[in-house]
């Protein structure tokens, strides 16, 4: 297969991927309230949108906190036979722009995990500018991108061929002021057991005494939380 651009990459995606149909288990369900729920100040009455819903895990999420109105577009049909019985219903297989430029619905949060870096910079923006017209007047914007300026970022960042941009929590900050946002929060992503974070909480201390100069979060993706911007006077 010839390759003359990161998209011609997404041909061969779903095996690269290995989609298979996702579990939802109890650590999953902590994680995406820590990193989702919690900050992003979600109710089950909220109508939500996730954009790139790959394979349905993020979706099966909200089914289980009882939200009712959600929708999942991502644009490789693939997915369709992985996705979970339970959201199936709720996924469209639509091109990004063309959703963002005929959709009426206005949603309370819009969720786009690990999808912000398969665009370039310009094009990111524009992204942000268009998600914000679809939002509620008091909605806000979960994105998950992997965090560069965290030392152990790489193996996120560099994994994927498809990846056009990268972030730190800075230049996603001026993204997203530019596209009409303010960044409510940073949220460091943090899995694994209590005592491994506990254990990694130490190493980052150890390292904070000695350098000088630390990353403002030294997970290796990071969550931010944005809100359309309220006109100044």
């Amino acid at each position: 297969m010839p390759i003359a651009k990161p998209e011609d990459f997404y041909a061969t995606y779903a095996e690269y991927k290995s989609y298979v149909r996702p579990e939802l288990k109890a650590k999953h369900v902590k994680w995406l309230d820590r990193e989702f729920w919690v900050p992003a100040r979600c109710e089950p009455h909220h109508s939500v949108l996730e954009i790139g819903c790959g394979t349905g895990q993020f979706l099966l999420y909200l089914h289980r906190k009882g939200v009712t109105r959600f929708t999942g577009i991502d644009q490789d049909a693939k997915i369709k036979d992985v996705l979970p019985p339970e959201v199936a219903a709720h996924v469209r297989i639509a091109d990004v722009w063309e959703f963002l430029k005929t959709e009426t619905t206005r949603f309370d949060r819009i969720v786009m995990l690990d999808v912000l870096e398969h665009f370039t910079i310009p094009d990111g923006a524009a992204l942000l500018e268009a998600v914000r017209g679809i939002l509620a007047p008091d909605g806000m914007l979960t994105v998950r991108v992997p965090n560069m300026a965290s030392p152990w970022a790489g193996q996120h960042q560099y994994a994927d061929l498809t990846h056009k941009a990268a972030y730190a929590p800075g230049g996603l900050r001026q993204l997203a002021i530019a596209a009409g946002f303010d960044c409510v929060a940073f949220v460091d992503q943090r899995r694994g057991s209590r005592s491994r974070r506990f254990l990694e909480d130490c190493l980052h201390g150890l390292f904070a005494a000695v350098l000088t100069e630390t990353p403002p979060l030294w997970s290796a993706n990071m969550i931010a939380i944005l809100k359309p911007r309220v006109a100044r006077a």
